[in-house]
């Protein structure tokens, strides 16, 4: 009866084996633990919480399918949107606004940090990149109290100094054991503060080649940002992380709007102006891969496919499958459900039937 209660039970080590690595990756890896945070390449989602979808009406300003948990759930490290100023409720609040809040308004700063957090919480293992574009100029003290209002200000990391770039970078796994998960970048801040000091101007930290894009030849890995490297030798020796703009804009009426056309080969390993030969190219340039790769429609290609080649990674685990297909109206799809399958499971379910089987 033992004998067979214990092969009953070892049937089971296949499937408590890849949770338990799932359990012990950082970001879906575990070759990125002991990775310093520079030293590996984030897949970012360009203007995270706008949206391309029937919860939009298809909007051609939305950049995305999916909404900002299923980006977390597939794989996406890096979230950024651009917050405004609105005073449409007859006070001033700080909303998600694809350029305009008339055009597009995705909801407060604080709901969509509080969802941000609601997936952390859940996701133990995972160091998160926010990146605000301050398009209305907040201080920090108007950004650090919509952090701290939605809760996900106790996971902030703070830099040793504001001012000053680090010589080194933790840990993914020093970042996780100190359960300072969240790392946060403001294009920019005026002044920072001692009383938010996990708010980080993004140009003292990080510099950026052109967003503007148009053409799949136009994408460079010159610096664009800040304005003072003028060269990609001042940007080597700055000791800035490297972020890779990689979408493409069309021209709609007097508005240029995500290129989701292109998008399939855009975010691709190989083709003309593809992002896995960008990535080459600028690792070329840089001796390093980016740091950072922000993209529109981030199934397509698939993205993440370029960026786990960059960082070497073949053991990924516990991502959610997202379609790489478009999302088009009529289709059926669910817009903030994931369409897809989470490898792995609960560490503890498969415990309960181990003990079940071996001791029932």
């Amino acid at each position: 009866m033992f004998m067979r209660s214990l092969l009953q039970a070892s049937a089971l080590l296949p499937f408590l084996y890849s949770t338990a690595s799932a359990q012990n990756a950082c970001n879906n890896s575990p070759s990125l633990c002991s990775r310093a945070y520079n030293n590996i390449t984030h897949l970012g989602a360009h203007d995270s919480p706008f949206l391309r979808n029937s919860n939009t009406s298809f909007s051609t300003s939305g950049n995305h399918y999916y909404d900002t948990t299923t980006q977390l759930e597939a794989g996406v490290r890096l979230l950024s949107a651009q917050v405004h100023k609105t005073s449409d409720s007859g006070a001033d609040e700080w909303h998600l606004c694809h350029s305009s809040c008339s055009l597009l308004d995705a909801g407060s700063l604080e709901s969509w940090l509080s969802e941000i957090k609601t997936w952390m919480d859940a996701n133990t293992n995972d160091v998160v990149t926010v990146l605000i574009v301050n398009s209305d100029n907040a201080a920090a003290s108007d950004l650090g109290a919509q952090f701290n209002s939605s809760g996900i200000a106790k996971y902030a990391y703070t830099p040793p100094s504001t001012t000053t770039i680090p010589t080194t970078w933790p840990t993914l796994d020093s970042l996780i054991g100190n359960n300072t998960r969240l790392m946060t970048f403001v294009a920019s801040l005026s002044e920072t503060s001692s009383d938010y000091p996990y708010l980080m101007d993004e140009f003292t930290f990080i510099f950026e080649n052109d967003y503007e894009n148009t053409s799949p030849s136009n994408y460079s890995c010159d610096p664009n940002r800040p304005t003072s490297l003028t060269s990609t030798s001042d940007a080597l020796s700055s000791g800035r992380m490297f972020l890779m703009n990689h979408f493409l804009y069309e021209s709609q009426s007097i508005i240029q709007a995500p290129n989701e056309t292109y998008a399939g080969t855009t975010n691709g390993q190989t083709g003309v102006g593809s992002l896995g030969e960008s990535i080459t190219s600028c690792t070329g340039v840089y001796g390093k891969p980016p740091t950072f790769v922000l993209v529109d429609f981030f199934n397509r290609g698939p993205a993440m496919a370029s960026v786990d080649a960059a960082n070497g990674v073949t053991d990924a685990t516990g991502r959610t499958n997202v379609s790489t297909a478009a999302l088009t109206e009529g289709a059926g799809t669910s817009t903030n459900g994931a369409g897809g399958r989470k490898e792995g499971s609960m560490l503890a379910v498969v415990v309960a039937v181990v003990v079940a089987v071996t001791f029932g």
